[in-house]
């Protein structure tokens, strides 16, 4: 049994009972437990098992604080400023319609939603600098109820950010290990945001069509994809357990690093990519421009491109993440880059929507 207090428009009262479990249907790595007056939400540490990496406890902000919770980071809900430091969640703010809950942003030019922009121009929203080491000061000017931002594996942790009481959202959702897992974090911030209903209509909509569109596609033909291409001097390639890994399955296509389990990227020398991939069907890449890149600026990037198949049979597909919204929207809206997949590995399939965000060299 656990002990909890209840909120009564403003009275507290000590009364024991169990909590509420709410059921993710993918999403791994949340746990969230109502109680009679406040959400206990504890999120999993991806890289160590068994590890919590943070506890919230939600508390709505017209009540009192209950004298008997659990230890954590309290939150006072609905969030009405948060500071927000990647452009997908702000994306993903605006599809719930909760834009104007965003009172900063980091990393500006990385955000490539004009409605922000223009809000900063206006002075409406501030700019914080960069993600990595932001203007504490500004942040602390917006006062803000949340600061929302991304962990990763050794850190080494935020630094002042820890030290100005502001509490942190840690948003692990992109260690997921299926893309409806990632998306599905969408009613964990609907619970934040005070729009549970609206967060829990839109992520149904969005498992409902990516299971229609993972119907359409037979299991016969599987053409073979190689994902991206070389950065620096190594070529990061999805892992077998990462979200577009298994994207590439769902959508028909046979992945050459299907078997591998790592759920974030691999790097490898080209030759090894070559060896593995070099007679892949399709070739999809991200790219960043202000224009089509073709065929010739391709091979001038790197003089072994010509030796994949999908070059030499111009069966090749760009997604220009300048001009279009792919970090923005695919996190959250895997459903509507599931379909781009599908469509190109599979023209002989009707009813599709026209591609989104890749294109055809």
């Amino acid at each position: 049994m656990t002990l909890f207090s209840a909120c009564r428009g403003g009275q507290t009262s000590s009364v024991q009972a169990e909590g509420d479990t709410v059921t993710f249907k993918y999403a791994t790595l949340l746990s969230v437990v109502r109680y009679d007056g406040y959400v206990v939400a504890s999120l999993q540490n991806p890289w160590k098992e068994g590890m919590t990496l943070h506890r919230y406890v939600l508390i709505p902000s017209d009540c009192e604080v209950p004298p008997h919770i659990p230890s954590g980071t309290i939150i006072r809900t609905p969030l009405r400023r948060s500071m927000m430091f990647t452009t997908v969640h702000c994306a993903m703010l605006m599809s719930l319609e909760k834009e104007n809950s965003i009172s900063g942003v980091a990393d500006l030019k990385y955000i490539k939603i004009p409605w922000i922009q223009e809000q900063v121009q206006k002075g409406k929203i501030a700019d914080v600098g960069d993600g990595l080491s932001p203007v504490v000061e500004k942040i602390i000017d917006q006062r803000p109820d949340a600061i929302f931002l991304s962990p990763f594996e050794n850190s080494g942790g935020y630094g002042k950010l820890e030290e100005i009481d502001i509490p942190l959202v840690e948003c692990a959702e992109y260690m997921e290990k299926t893309p409806l897992g990632r998306a599905e974090w969408l009613r964990f911030y609907g619970i934040l945001f005070g729009c549970e209903q609206k967060a829990d209509s839109l992520f149904e909509e969005v498992d409902k069509h990516y299971n229609a569109l993972k119907a359409m596609v037979t299991q016969k033909n599987r053409p073979s994809v190689l994902l991206d291409k070389v950065t620096g001097s190594v070529w990061y390639v999805p892992g077998g357990q990462s979200t577009i890994g298994q994207m590439i399955q769902d959508a028909g296509g046979d992945y050459p690093w299907a078997k591998d389990e790592h759920s974030g990227s691999v790097s490898l020398p080209f030759e090894a990519v070559l060896e593995k991939a070099g007679e892949a069907d399709v070739w999809l890449f991200r790219y960043s421009s202000d224009h089509d890149i073709t065929y010739a600026e391709l091979s001038a990037e790197h003089h072994g491109y010509d030796q994949f198949s999908a070059f030499r049979q111009k069966n090749v597909y760009g997604c220009d993440v300048e001009r279009s919204p792919f970090y923005e929207e695919s996190p959250f809206r895997p459903d509507w880059l599931l379909n781009d997949f599908i469509r190109i590995l599979h023209p002989e399939i009707e009813g599709l929507e026209p591609l989104r965000y890749y294109k055809r060299l």
